[in-house]
C-alpha cells in the first residue's frame, strides 16, 4: 500500500526517482537540501517507492500515551533531551540495540538559511559505525532519491569535502535559503553553548579549522533568511536564534512552503 501511495504522489507532483535502496540494514540518511515544507512529503513518498522504512527523531514527550504507539508506527525514535546522555549517544545506543534502523536527519535543522550544518548526524554515524547515505531533492531537475553510501572516517574536513562535492550541483527549492555545508568551528561556539567533552552536548568533535568560504552565495539584497534551528530534527544542541533577530524572511513568508 505504501508503495502505491508513494508512486502515485511522486507521479502527481511530477518528480522522478534516482538511485536505489542501500544494501545495508542500518545507516543515517541525510535529507538535503532542506528549504521547503514540501521536502519531507516528497522524500517520504520516494522512500516508500524504494521500499525503505524511514525513522525520525522526536522529543520524548511526543511518545507519551495515547500517541506513543502511533508515533512509533510512523517511525519515530524517542530522544530525551533531559537525559545525562547527549542526543548523539542516545542514537548510537539505539543503533546498537536494533537490527535495522534508517534514521532520516536534515543536517540544516531548519528550512531557513543556516550558516552551519548541525554536526549531530555525522557523529551519530561515526559513533554507531554505520554509513551516511546521501539523500537528495534536486528541484532544478525535479529529481530526488538516494546517492552514495559513505562511511565517515573521523577526519571531519575530509568527510565534509566528500559531502560538499555531492551536494554542490543539487538545486534547492529556495537557493537563498540554502547555506554552506560546514560545521561550526569550536572557537566560534556561542557563549551559552555546552559543546565541551563530557557535557550533554551533541557536538563532541575535536577542534577543527573550518573554511570561511561559502559554497553558496549569501542572500541577495532585500532577502533575509534567519539562521534558526530545529534541535529535535537535527540532533544538535545549538541554541535557536531569537525570533527577534531578523524581520520575517523570504523563507518564512506565506508563499514559501
Amino acid at each position: 500500500m505504501r508503495y502505491l501511495i508513494g508512486r502515485f504522489y511522486v507521479w502527481l507532483v511530477g518528480w522522478r526517482i534516482e538511485g536505489q535502496k542501500p544494501d545495508v540494514a542500518k545507516y543515517v540518511l541525510i535529507a538535503a537540501p532542506h528549504t521547503s515544507n514540501w521536502d519531507f512529503p516528497i522524500m517520504l513518498a520516494m522512500s516508500w517507492v524504494l521500499g525503505m522504512r524511514v525513522n525520525w527523531m522526536g522529543k520524548h514527550t511526543l511518545f507519551r500515551f495515547p500517541f506513543g504507539p502511533l508515533m512509533r508506527w510512523l517511525g519515530g525514535v524517542s530522544v530525551d533531551r533531559r537525559s545525562r546522555h547527549n542526543t548523539v549517544q542516545q542514537i548510537v545506543n539505539e543503533f546498537a540495540r536494533r537490527d535495522e534502523l534508517v534514521l532520516l536527519v536534515p543536517p540544516e535543522g531548519t528550512r531557513r538559511r543556516a550558516d552551519y550544518w548541525k554536526s549531530g548526524f555525522y557523529y551519530m554515524a561515526l559513533g554507531a559505525g554505520v554509513p551516511l547515505v546521501f539523500g537528495f531533492l534536486d528541484y532544478r531537475r525535479k529529481v530526488g532519491g538516494i546517492g552514495p553510501t559513505y562511511y565517515p572516517t573521523g577526519d571531519v574536513e575530509r568527510d565534509l569535502e566528500v559531502i560538499r562535492r555531492f551536494y554542490e550541483p543539487i538545486g534547492p527549492k529556495y537557493p537563498d535559503c540554502y547555506g554552506p555545508i560546514r560545521f561550526r568551528p569550536r572557537n566560534d561556539q556561542p557563549a551559552a553553548s555546552t559543546d565541551q567533552p563530557g557535557t550533554t552536548s551533541d557536538q563532541t568533535e575535536p577542534t577543527s579549522n573550518q573554511p570561511a568560504a561559502n559554497q553558496h552565495p549569501s542572500p541577495s539584497p532585500g532577502v533575509r533568511c534567519a539562521s534558526s534551528t530545529n534541535p529535535a530534527a537535527s540532533g544538535d544542541d545549538q541554541p535557536a536564534a531569537s525570533g527577534n533577530d531578523h524581520p520575517t524572511s523570504s523563507c518564512d513568508s506565506p508563499g514559501k512552503q
